[in-house]
């Protein structure tokens, strides 16, 4: 057993101390916001650099971003410059992408969705006329529920019940209780346009079929403020706000595991680390997965909501399966961001979510960012990933003998649709199981993005940004209120504002 040592960090900087738990993008959102309302922060992170879900690879040349990939809403990164005092564009080169996204389904038909209002019309016409109106119909409800889900709840802190009930009428009101795929069903008859206007959820982890449709303002979300790509990679990101905490006189340490958070009571009061140090703090953060914060980092006797029972019968996202290689050529033809949709849609989803076995087909999401930044891979050489939906590890899939079968057959079906010969051009080549996300980013049944967002796991469901078991804990990241994805976990650390005390109530 390790020595437990006592430190003490700053000993001269009078502002309280915060510990943040993980440098994820919540986390480090987090820690650039309390760094801006007085506090002394500490950002703790296991891994060798920051990012999470976020972090970057670099092999044989080649720059690979793990993800996320898809930039929306760019002002809630704008915000945190901003709090610094700073632009986010004298650091950060945002670029827009136009299409956002080539579909591409099993028979070859082909959809460049963007928000080029007239060009996705007269696309929509060729696939099916009468759904051209159908589809205004639908960005007009999604920007109904992007008004309700984003503007008015993304923010708001679900500290109650009474929370919940008071926007439940403008929840029924939009029919919240209908999946996203039911709503786009509802609007728009040609199959291929209906998951065309539902796949987004699955970004966030989100069955389509089951999720609420108040993730339908997705399309809304994207026709206003486009879809974006950071120069360098989103690591660039990650490296941007790693400097704004930095040069708010905070910290960030690396290769540094918390083993528990220690508590006084029911109040937290900083975390002992696998080392055995101890850090005090005024308060403490965790942008580690929620499920695996309460099951492994709080005392079971502390708990009285977030038990291991309700833990063990709660609903996990889906996990994934993510193939990183660099190619010896150039795809020209192949768009920065492109879905390949399976023979199957439903039924794939299903045998996902609910049937939980790794199908024999799949459908696929390929990033290619030296589309737009070719210095992400040597020159005349592409960058890629490709991301697979696979069940979590609860369908008892093994990983280690599935990887690279698996793997084969995606490479397979790449060189037989849009990236011919591919087998003969990989230079370079790793893989990213649901293994990895239980191993390496403390992911319960390495789930991708924690609790599945069904409806009554989301908002007051979810577990609180504010902890209603520990004083003084407080969550960031995809597994708290309002969800996964940029936005969300970005808007996660915002509600931080609302939550936790002022500096000045510790002095």
């Amino acid at each position: 057993m390790s020595e437990t040592k006592q430190i003490s960090t700053g000993a001269n900087d009078r502002r309280p101390h915060a510990v943040v738990i993980g440098s994820g993008y919540g986390g480090l959102a987090a820690a650039i916001r309390l760094g801006a309302r007085g506090y002394r922060v500490t950002v703790l992170e296991r891994l060798d650099a920051a990012g999470g879900r976020g972090y970057v690879h670099k092999k044989d040349g080649f720059t690979f971003d793990a993800g996320p990939t898809i930039i929306t809403l760019p002002f809630l990164f704008e915000e945190l410059w901003e709090m610094c005092g700073k632009k986010m564009s004298d650091d950060i080169d945002l670029r827009p992408m136009q299409p956002f996204y080539r579909l591409r389904w099993h028979d070859g038909s082909v959809f460049d969705y963007s928000n080029d209002e007239a060009e996705m019309n007269r696309q929509v016409a060729a696939f099916n006329p009468d759904d051209v109106e159908g589809l205004a119909k639908f960005i007009a409800h999604s920007k109904q529920t992007y008004a309700l889900g984003f503007e008015q709840l993304a923010h708001m802190p679900f500290n109650t019940f009474g929370d919940m009930m008071k926007v439940a009428p403008d929840m029924m009101r939009l029919q919240a209780w209908r999946s996203v795929y039911s709503m786009a069903a509802k609007y728009i008859s040609d199959p291929r346009l209906r998951a065309a206007q539902s796949f987004h959820p699955l970004f966030v982890g989100g069955n389509p079929f089951n999720v609420t449709s108040i993730y339908s303002m997705i399309a809304y979300l994207e026709k206003s403020w486009g879809v974006h790509f950071a120069m360098g990679g989103t690591g660039s990101l990650v490296k941007g706000m790693v400097g704004l905490v930095e040069g708010q006189g905070n910290s960030i340490r690396y290769k540094t595991e918390v083993e528990q958070i220690t508590l006084d009571g029911k109040r937290a009061t900083g975390v002992r680390l696998k080392s055995g140090e101890l850090i005090k703090a005024d308060i403490v953060v965790s942008n580690a997965d929620s499920a695996w914060t309460y099951k492994n980092l709080v005392p079971a006797s502390a708990r009285k909501t977030w038990t291991d029972r309700k833990l063990d019968r709660a609903r996990y996202s889906m996990s994934l399966f993510v193939w990183y290689f660099g190619t010896k050529k150039r795809y020209e033809d192949v768009k920065h961001h492109t879905i390949l949709f399976g023979p199957r849609y439903q039924e794939h989803v299903e045998d996902i979510f609910t049937r939980k076995v790794l199908a024999e087909d799949f459908s696929l999401y390929l990033y290619r960012p030296t589309a737009t930044d070719p210095s992400m891979a040597p020159e005349g050489c592409d960058s890629f990933y490709v991301l697979s939906p696979v069940p979590h590890l609860e369908s008892g899939t093994d990983w280690t003998k599935e990887a690279e079968p698996y793997r084969k057959k995606i490479e397979k079906y790449l060189s037989d649709t849009i990236m011919p010969d591919l087998e003969e051009n990989v230079a370079t080549s790793f893989v990213t199981t649901p293994l990895d996300f239980k191993n390496r980013l403390n992911s319960i049944h390495g789930a991708a993005f924690g609790l599945e967002p069904v409806l009554w796991q989301s908002a007051w469901f979810r577990p609180h940004n504010k902890s209603e078991d520990v004083d003084h804990l407080y969550l960031v990241g995809a597994g708290t209120h309002p969800g996964a994805g940029l936005p969300g976990v970005l808007s996660s650390a915002k509600v931080l504002d609302s939550v936790v005390p002022d500096a000045s109530s510790f002095r």
